[in-house]
């Protein structure tokens, strides 16, 4: 038996804009977590549609696609060709859980919802014609490492506790009322077997679970590991311990969801978790503790006016973030935000291939009008990334080493697109992966409560580091 996964490239990434860095960054998990669950006899081929040409004169038995909304029409034309070829197709992901109707004719089997709750259902049915008794490793063989400077992608928590309008899982993990983890041990076997010492973990929400995270960074500390992740204001803000534990671990960066400055807009997007909070507290806190930041904010909210792109990048800079993702608000299918737009008919059209966070999709609220807000979305990143605001905002932090580090990390993710181009199309990232290691080194400061407590500094974390490009998320 053949089976095929496929990752289509999303729009975004075909388009002249695109940068194959940002797109050469993480394997597919998804995919490989189900073909964890092919029998071992059976032959399976995953292939990214980011990092290589797909292969389309084969004649695979199942093909599964994932589907997200900006490769909708891509996933969908594909699955119509290999159903042509006798294949039999089948079509998830977030797209396909919010619009299964739209999705549904070009599938002969469509899932709904988290993989690893219905694909091993359907297999069962599919060979035998008729519970999870948990998630098996994932298959990791299958992954071409060499293709990606982060191969070492990992989840450990599904969804999120948090019910944002604006967010996509929201939707997909049934209402965003489940919120599950791995056990820890488990967590912890699938990170002991990976190669290297760099790991990026792809939650939405890392610190969303005080107990299991605490024995998850109880357990990696020793481990010699660097990592990433992703977490929201106010558990950076909590007095836990928790944030202390995962700075001991390697916690080296985190994206944080800022989203706005406005107390209205947070309150009008259902993010109560964010109102009230310090942002400026909390981005010292990782400071402190030598934790680079990763800002996301969106524009085009209500409350947004015309200063709203200038005064969100001087205050980025300003507090010394390190690296900043900027989002034109999106309303997708299945989440509030898209049912706000639709009942006050303020949807611009629905080609799910522009639903990219950064084309204007809908009408913006009564101070902005969508050619502002488009050009003030592309002012906001050229504003932050440039030579000055970099030099600017690494000048914030209070040690040299701190200072080198941001102006390295920025700089490289922005400023060396050739070099990057080069890399991937030479098939070298993997060489820039101790390079990106060393950047990542621990940075201490004299009110970092690790540097007291934590284990003796290995020598990477030593290490001189070179101002050459990494990348964050």
């Amino acid at each position: 038996m053949h089976v095929k996964l496929i990752l289509p490239a999303l729009t975004e990434a075909t388009n002249p804009y695109w940068r194959p860095i940002k797109y050469s960054l993480f394997p597919p998990l998804g995919l490989a977590t189900l073909a964890a669950y092919l029998p071992a006899d059976w032959e399976a081929d995953l292939q990214d549609e980011h990092v290589e040409t797909l292969r389309l004169d084969d004649a695979p038995d199942l093909v599964i696609i994932q589907v997200y909304i900006t490769n909708a029409y891509r996933a969908y034309a594909l699955a119509d060709h290999y159903r042509a070829r006798g294949a039999y197709v089948c079509l998830g992901g977030l797209h396909v859980t919010s619009l299964p109707d739209e999705a549904a004719p070009h599938a002969d089997s469509i899932f709904l919802g988290p993989g690893e709750e219905t694909f091993p259902v359907f297999l069962a049915e599919w060979r035998a014609g008729r519970t999870l008794a948990g998630i098996p490793p994932i298959r990791r063989e299958l992954i071409k490492r060499e293709r990606y400077l982060v191969p070492n992608s990992i989840v450990v928590t599904r969804g999120c506790p948090h019910h944002c309008d604006f967010c996509y899982k929201d939707a997909f993990f049934q209402g965003g009322k489940s919120f599950y983890t791995q056990t820890v041990d488990d967590a912890l076997a699938e990170i002991d077997c990976l190669p290297g010492r760099h790991l990026y973990f792809l939650d939405d929400h890392l610190l969303g679970h005080t107990r299991f995270a605490t024995g998850l960074f109880e357990g990696m500390r020793g481990m010699g590991r660097l990592f990433q992740g992703a977490a929201t204001v106010d558990s950076v803000l909590r007095d836990n311990g928790l944030l202390e534990k995962a700075a001991q671990a390697g916690l080296r960066s985190l994206f944080v969801g800022f989203e706005t400055l406005s107390p209205v807009n947070l309150k009008a997007s259902n993010k109560p978790q964010n109102l009230g909070r310090d942002y400026t507290s909390a981005i010292r806190r990782l400071h402190d503790l030598g934790i680079m930041v990763n800002g996301s904010f969106v524009f085009g909210l209500d409350d947004d006016r015309p200063d709203v792109f200038r005064c969100t990048v001087d205050w980025a800079v300003g507090q010394g973030i390190t690296t900043a993702t900027f989002h034109i608000a999106t309303p997708y299918p299945g989440t509030a935000l898209f049912q706000r737009m639709e009942a006050e008919n303020r949807l611009l059209h629905r080609r799910w291939n522009e639903y990219d966070t950064r084309t204007v999709v809908c009408r913006p609220g009564p101070h902005l009008t969508a050619r502002q807000l488009k050009e003030g979305y592309d002012q906001a990143y050229r504003d932050f990334y440039s030579w000055a605001s970099i030099t600017k905002a690494s000048l914030v932090h209070n040690t040299l080493r701190h200072q080198l580090k941001h102006f390295a990390y920025a700089g490289g993710w922005k400023k060396f697109e050739p070099l990057w181009n080069f890399l991937i199309k030479s098939r070298h990232l993997d060489a820039m992966r101790p390079l990106l290691e060393a950047i990542l080194s621990k940075v201490r400061t004299g009110s970092d409560p690790a540097a007291a407590s934590g284990p003796p500094l290995e020598p990477a974390d030593s290490a001189v580091f070179l101002p050459l490009p990494v990348l964050p998320r």
